[in-house]
């Protein structure tokens, strides 16, 4: 069986990370946009809530907060900051960009840096033991009907806002799940009936990853989810 390239990029991604003794999270906050927030998914069924309840399973104390809100912006993300930091999380996850070229007929991803560049340096000042992760945004919809000047701005501008999120990651040296051109990008299955968010199915994939990243780069004792075959 191939292996789910979420599961390669992880394991990659272990190899340069950090590798420390093994130690529990006790919060963890979730900051971004609609992926994140779980837009379009049955309750429980998210992403973060998966990574979440992986987590629990390990630490009757745990606290988990999803910040992410549908069409948020990196504006909009480093708003949700205050908040989480109040929280003193050991987990954070930040995952924008997309609605800063959904949302504008002219991106600006000189801008974005230095919002994105702002949220890592001041969860680092909060915490230096605060683990950080972000990932890429999807370049390519093809589920979705867009004409094709449209769809050309839409991935040229999420090209260099992707970019962006690599070159600020590397900068902060946080790990940064690269989905931009995931093979999945090009599954139905993965999408919900708009053809933009994750199913139930993409977001159980995404889980897999975040999980597979926390458990054997950072040695956090999350448990296995359904379907995780490491």
């Amino acid at each position: 069986m191939t292996e789910d390239p979420f599961v390669t990029i992880a394991r990659a991604l272990r190899e340069h990370g950090p590798v420390e003794r093994p130690r529990d999270v006790s919060c963890y906050v979730a900051l971004g946009d609609s992926f994140t927030a779980g837009t379009g998914s049955p309750e429980g069924l998210s992403w973060s809530h998966r990574v979440a309840e992986g987590l629990r399973r390990r630490n009757a104390a745990f606290v988990y907060r999803n910040l992410a809100e549908d069409g948020a912006t990196s504006a909009d993300v480093l708003e949700q900051l205050g908040q989480a930091l109040q929280l003193e999380p050991d987990l954070a996850t930040v995952i924008c960009g997309a609605n800063d070229v959904l949302r504008s007929t002219r991106p600006e991803p000189s801008r974005y840096a230095r919002r994105l560049g702002e949220i890592f340096e001041r969860l680092h000042q909060a915490g230096p033991r605060m683990i950080v992760v972000t990932a890429t945004s999807p370049e390519r919809w093809d589920f979705v009907r867009l004409g094709p000047r449209t769809r050309a701005r839409v991935e040229a501008g999420m090209r260099e806002v992707n970019d962006v999120t690599r070159a600020v990651a590397r900068e902060h040296r946080i790990p940064c799940l690269d989905i931009a051109d995931h093979p999945g990008l090009r599954e139905r299955d993965n999408f919900a009936t708009d053809g933009l968010h994750p199913s139930v199915l993409g977001h159980a994939r995404a889980a897999r990853a975040f999980a597979l990243l926390l458990r054997e780069g950072y040695r956090i004792p999350i448990a296995h989810m359904e379907g995780d075959e490491t």
